[in-house]
């Protein structure tokens, strides 16, 4: 059967506000404004004093839609998509039109022709989630038509149910949900200078003491650090145990994560989810640049090249923990059917008191209880969207 369409479609669930920017969002069981409502959070722009105290004062705001791939006999499979009108005009104008016509099940070929045809401009950045949504779209029909969920496509499940951490900065909401594993923002990077080194030592002093020796503690460093910081603390948090620093330096940097690698031997590193394609999580893991590998499914370019990242991963004999990756359902299905992936992300925005499974997101996808959780079984990823829900894209 043949692709018939390609298109990307604003969705009309005003109710459900799908990866709706958590501060717009409020909630009757509230009992205080989630950790997202406030900073400092360290970034690559904390040098700025202009946009150095709140994160998202900066970060892009373009609306996030979905792009649908129809087939010949009506079926269609759907996906989220990021970044708004720079991305859903590549889709529409670009790659949409020229792959029409191919084959509905031939995934793998789909995804390679998207990737080669974006050389002009480079696979990578905001190509790369044009080709994230189109992939996915497409396991999703390929899922549908077969009347399988996709976990069952790549494979079958390789668990039983998915050990979920938390991430974010109201830790105590977390341990109150059952999370065993939890993940930190940090506060302060290098323009702080000492007093900011200090005090993100005593917040993960604090922290290790609110959760005890039990739950595992990472730190998410989202590119905000140069090397001399991040070795400085890497140093300074030995004695809490951490079990990974994340994201030290920024992504293109590759040299940087080499020296980093050998000058903190004793300290677990991930890094991963501002990489995209394949070629430097290969370059990463055959150096063994970092511990840890984390794409973003909806960013790295879909599912697919998760499955040859995870191969990679297992080549080299390190781990895969997709960011985000128990966020979706696109990153479930990943999670529960991949070996090399033990862990799932869940990025907790919504603000305590607000339950998982009654914060905004998209009907069909699941929601951890207990630190645990199991994708939606239904064929596809589950997403239970209906074509009442998709309007035109508005340019």
């Amino acid at each position: 059967m043949k692709i018939k369409s390609i298109h990307a479609v604003n969705l009309d669930m005003p109710a459900i506000s799908p990866l709706a920017r958590p501060s717009e969002a409020r909630y009757k069981t509230e009992r205080r404004p989630s950790w997202l409502e406030s900073g400092p959070v360290a970034n690559p722009m904390t040098r700025y004093p202009r946009y150095a105290s709140y994160r998202p004062s900066w970060t892009p705001t373009w609306d996030n839609f979905g792009c649908v791939i129809e087939a010949e006999d009506g079926t269609w499979g759907f996906a989220i998509a990021q970044h708004g009108k720079p991305v859903a005009s590549i889709i529409d104008e670009y790659l949409g039109p020229r792959l029409i016509g191919e084959d509905c099940m031939a995934v793998e070929k789909i995804y390679d022709m998207a990737v080669r045809m974006c050389a002009p401009f480079g696979a990578a950045g905001i190509a790369s989630y044009a080709v994230s949504a189109i992939d996915l779209a497409m396991w999703d029909l390929k899922g549908k038509l077969l009347d399988k969920p996709v976990y069952e496509l790549l494979g079958g499940p390789a668990r039983d149910e998915l050990f979920c951490y938390s991430t974010g900065g109201d830790t105590d909401w977390y341990m109150e949900l059952g999370f065993k594993a939890t993940k930190l923002p940090c506060p302060f990077g290098p323009a702080d200078g000492l007093d900011g080194l200090k005090k993100n030592v005593q917040f993960i002093a604090d922290t290790r003491e609110l959760v005890g020796d039990d739950v595992e503690l990472m730190l998410d460093c989202w590119m905000a650090f140069d090397l001399e910081y991040a070795v400085r603390l890497a140093e300074a948090l030995r004695p809490y145990n951490m079990k990974w620093m994340e994201e030290c330096l920024r992504s293109e940097d590759i040299d940087s994560h080499a020296v980093l690698r050998e000058r903190v031997p004793w300290q677990t590193l991930a890094t991963g989810e501002h990489w995209y394609t394949t070629p430097p999580f290969q370059y990463a893991a055959a150096h063994h640049l970092v511990d840890i590998l984390q794409p973003d499914i909806n960013w790295v370019g879909g599912m697919t090249p998760i499955v040859k990242i995870c191969a990679i991963a297992e080549s080299a004999g390190i781990s895969v923990i997709p960011h985000a990756g128990g966020n979706t359902a696109y990153g479930q299905h990943a999670c529960y059917a991949m070996p090399a992936i033990p862990w799932a992300e869940t990025f907790v925005a919504s603000p305590p008191g607000v339950a998982p499974e009654d914060a905004a997101k998209l009907p069909g996808v699941s929601t951890p209880k207990d630190g645990r959780m199991k994708p939606s079984d239904a064929p596809g990823f589950g997403l239970e969207i209906l074509e009442s829900h998709l309007a035109p894209f508005a340019y």
